[in-house]
């Protein structure tokens, strides 16, 4: 009889092994509560942080740029388009309230200006041209507006004149006549111009002749020169040689008495003498007290020491602070070098303002102006004087 074997149903080891080791391991995936890694959950928090603190930095950023450029934005709309207003002008010194004051101005712009062109020709013979021993008369100076005196002023019943060619700038000859009207309202008259314009020419044939009688006296040649300028000027160093000046005395046809006393000792003399500056002239070459005894040698800027009743033109402004500054042209044109803006008051009203500036030696210049009553002149170093009325 045979037998069969039966197979075993039980579940071999192996297999269960295998199983427990599979579930243990979806238990692992299902719950990763129950094997958690401290540096692994550190790194991640601090990973997150960091990242928070990225976004909110650049957040703050571009709030910080918006506003710059908010800022800016605001600004270039300022600059393109400024407000309608007058610019603030700095405030002058307060001067005096009674009497003349000047006041230094020169850290004080010019108000309101615009530049403007002009040439050498235009301004040369407004007043201000400095003529003396150390600077000539320029190589472009013209003659052709010269004018006789006596032709130019209607004849001798407004001014007298030695003869009628006698001739002066326009300028130079107005003021005369107004300060000669002046003079006569006050009760003085009998002035005669004896004395204008002098050329190159004539000033270098009086020169020559003064050189050939003094020649005697002298072996060398630049002695010689040097004695004859201290009588007469070298040619274009006179101040006969700039059309702005004159030499007066008295005279009347009809009485020979009133030409015979010296013109200094005159009342006439001592009125033109002391009024003169109102109508834009001055006595141009002051000696220890001549022509009035108040008045200081000046000499030494001039180069004259010898006594000439010689007025010249300046206009009324220069002449008005020449006189409260007591200075002689040489001695002003270099004050205005130093202190180029200047402004004179009488009892706390302004009467004149002056503005120098430096414009070389070309034909033509630009300078600061602004659009108030004005003159300006060369003033043959180089600068342009300005004198402003209010």
């Amino acid at each position: 009889m045979s037998r069969k074997v039966k197979k075993s149903k039980a579940v071999p080891v192996v297999l269960i092994i295998t199983l427990l080791v599979a579930a243990l391991a979806v238990g692992c995936f299902l719950v990763p509560s129950l094997y958690t890694d401290p540096i692994r959950d550190s790194r991640k928090a601090e990973k997150s942080q960091a990242l928070e603190d990225r976004d909110a930095l650049i957040s703050e950023i571009n709030d910080q740029n918006a506003a710059a450029v908010k800022a800016w934005e605001a600004e270039k709309d300022r600059l393109l388009n400024p407000p309608e207003q007058e610019p603030v002008q700095p405030v002058w010194p307060q001067q005096k309230t009674e009497g003349w004051d000047i006041l230094d101005l020169t850290d004080y712009p010019l108000e309101n200006t615009t530049m403007k062109q002009h040439t050498r020709a235009e301004l040369m013979n407004n007043g201000m041209l400095l003529v003396n021993e150390w600077h000539s008369r320029p190589e472009d100076f013209s003659e052709a507006e010269l004018k006789s005196v006596g032709k130019y002023l209607g004849g001798n019943e407004k001014v007298q004149v030695d003869n009628y060619n006698i001739t002066l700038f326009p300028v130079a000859s107005d003021a005369l006549l107004e300060a000669v009207n002046a003079a006569k309202a006050a009760g003085m008259e009998h002035y005669i111009v004896t004395e204008g314009y002098r050329s190159w020419d004539t000033q270098n044939e009086m020169f020559q002749k003064k050189k050939e009688k003094l020649a005697s006296k002298y072996t060398s040649e630049e002695d010689l020169i040097n004695a004859a300028k201290k009588e007469v000027n070298f040619p274009g160093t006179s101040e006969f040689n700039s059309g702005l000046a004159f030499t007066l005395r008295l005279y009347d046809r009809n009485n020979s008495e009133v030409g015979s006393a010296k013109y200094s000792t005159t009342e006439q003399a001592a009125w033109m003498n002391e009024n003169c500056w109102k109508y834009g002239l001055i006595f141009r070459f002051p000696l220890a007290g001549w022509p009035l005894p108040t008045t200081q040698d000046k000499s030494q800027k001039t180069g004259v020491s010898i006594q000439l009743n010689l007025y010249r033109y300046v206009g009324k402004g220069n002449a008005a602070f020449m006189h409260y500054l007591d200075m002689c042209l040489e001695e002003y044109i270099e004050y205005l070098h130093a202190h180029p803006h200047l402004a004179l008051f009488e009892d706390g009203v302004l009467k004149y303002e002056v503005y120098c500036q430096y414009v070389g030696n070309d034909d033509s210049f630009y300078i600061l102006e602004n659009s108030r009553q004005h003159v300006s002149s060369l003033d043959n170093m180089g600068y342009v004087v300005t004198v402003y009325e209010p």
